[in-house]
């Protein structure tokens, strides 16, 4: 189905089994699924932008009143990143078990907790205990993707996975904008110390997770079809309203190698459990076939993970290659956002610490078009060409090689001329964030019944290669080298998607992801 301009306002059609929307309701939170949708990407925004409180005041403000070395402000974004790590990879089995909004809410209320904390930091110890438990806000990116998954239908996941993502991740140049302009206006307009104006600052992010985490958790539903603990009783119900009956969800075997059912029938059950519907109705709401709708069923509905089941998709190959290719664009992203007002200030030091932050700025900001980008042109390439996964796949390559190049491109230029490290900046986002939606574009088709679980694998992936990309920076003439680090991890893009490029975009004979 085609986009039309009333699907961003209008009560969005919805899959008869699953009732996930076939259209992205933007502007209408007063709809259900556009109120999941609004909450999705501002909770996980308000969560980046406080993840990212400290960079934009760092580098001059804060290492200056904490007597910090440049190698102890390299150390606290490294730090920062590694807690994110730990509950990504946590957050993926929580939400098939407890369901993703509350995991979501859980993160943000608990993330609020360091953040109301940080004014108290006195020295370089107390500012890596703080970014470290500040690092629980990072691990809101998993529910948030999988909260999406499960009220949009395959036509436009990757959109809104993207959007959701996207929006969000420009917390991260919304955070190089609100931390400055406050600071400045407590300095200059209020008669505050400096010491004091930072230290006010976080009031603003704390009381923004404070609202957002109790709004969803009171304002928004676990799944379109109700309780997460219902959903497998709420699908057999509206497969009996389409007129099939038997025990068609029963979910039995290893989740990461499922055999197509033939016809109408399901693998776990002989045909005669099993009633076709009304053969005068062979298509059911919204052109599903009855096949189609049994598929669907089982494929998505997500079973409640157990260490044993978890472990083959935690080390399958398309875990590999998520993880891999995961690692480079957001982990990329992450560490470039964690130095990148530092190397403005280090290349251009007549614009002072708040006009390189604002420079900064504009490369978070971007994911508002760009990571959305991914996710649509991944949808684009599903819906005109026969539903090819394979194209999803390339895709992301495409995005992953072209980031390697430009990064190698900044790092061996070291441009001093503010117009070509902008231009050059902002080209290298395009492909570095998209990358990141068309990952997310392609995730929920992989194990759909285990969507938690490979969503927090592919989400800790980014995070281990923020830790890995933040190192080089680190050791790069004592964290100082900024271009030397750009061509290195350039370097590395390319190695990892050349090294995973052969893996299929599905497992063979899966259930639910096509």
């Amino acid at each position: 189905m085609g986009f039309k301009p009333s699907d961003l306002w209008r009560t969005p059609e919805v899959n008869p089994v699953n009732k996930k929307a076939r259209s992205v309701p933007i502007l209408n939170p007063i709809d259900r699924h556009g109120r999941v949708f609004f909450f999705s990407w501002m909770g996980f925004m308000l969560a980046f932008w406080a993840w990212y409180t400290f960079p934009p005041l760092l580098s001059v403000t804060i290492k200056k009143d904490l007597n910090l070395t440049s190698e102890e402000v390299a150390n606290s974004n490294i730090v920062s990143l590694v807690a994110t790590l730990l509950v990504r990879f946590a957050a993926g089995p929580l939400c098939d078990l407890l369901g993703s909004r509350k995991v979501f809410s859980l993160i943000l209320l608990v993330g609020s907790i360091p953040i109301g904390l940080a004014p108290l930091i006195k020295d370089a110890t107390g500012l890596y205990i703080i970014r470290f438990f500040i690092g629980i806000l990072g691990g809101s990116f998993v529910p948030c993707q999988v909260w999406c998954t499960g009220w949009f239908d395959k036509n436009v996941v990757g959109t809104a996975n993207a959007l959701s993502g996207g929006w969000g991740n420009a917390g991260g140049g919304i955070t190089y904008f609100i931390m400055p302009a406050v600071y400045d206006s407590l300095v200059h307009r209020h008669g505050h110390t400096s010491g004091e104006a930072w230290r006010i600052t976080f009031i603003v992010p704390l009381v923004c997770l404070i609202t957002c985490g109790l709004g969803l958790l009171f304002l928004c539903d676990d799944t379109p079809m109700g309780k997460w603990s219902d959903r497998h009783e709420n699908v057999q119900q509206n497969l009996e309203t389409q007129g099939i009956s038997g025990k068609v969800v029963a979910i039995t075997g290893n989740i990461a190698d499922r055999e197509p059912p033939s016809s109408s029938t399901s693998p776990s059950r002989a045909p005669s459990d099993i009633e076709k519907a009304d053969p005068e109705k062979p298509k059911l709401t919204g052109d599903l076939t009855v096949t189609e709708a049994i598929e669907t069923a089982q494929g998505e509905t997500v079973v409640k993970p157990t260490f044993r089941d978890s472990l083959p998709v935690v080390f399958s190959l398309h875990a590999l290659f998520h993880t891999a290719t995961y690692a480079c664009s957001f982990g990329g992203e992450l560490a470039v956002n964690s130095i990148l007002g530092a190397y403005y200030l280090k290349n251009f030091p007549h614009l002072g610490q708040t006009n390189a932050s604002n420079y900064a700025a504009l490369f978070g900001f971007l994911n508002f078009v760009t990571r959305p980008l991914g996710g649509v042109v991944g949808d684009m390439l599903y819906n005109y060409f026969g539903r090819n996964l394979w194209l999803k796949k390339i895709w992301i390559h495409v995005c992953g090689l072209l980031t390697g190049a430009l990064l190698i491109l900044i790092g061996m230029l070291d441009p001093h001329d503010l117009g070509t490290m902008v231009g050059l900046i902002v080209l290298m986002a395009v492909f570095h964030e998209a990358g990141n939606g068309a990952n997310f574009a392609l995730v929920p088709h992989v194990y759909p019944h285990a969507n938690g679980v490979l969503s927090g694998l592919t989400g800790a992936g980014g995070n281990l290669g923020g830790v890995v990309f933040a190192i080089i920076f680190r050791y790069m003439d004592n964290g100082t080298n900024y271009a030397k680090g750009f061509w290195v991890i350039g370097i590395m893009h390319i190695i990892l998607n050349l090294a995973v490029c052969w893996i299929p975009p599905i497992p063979k004979g899966q259930i639910g992801g096509r």
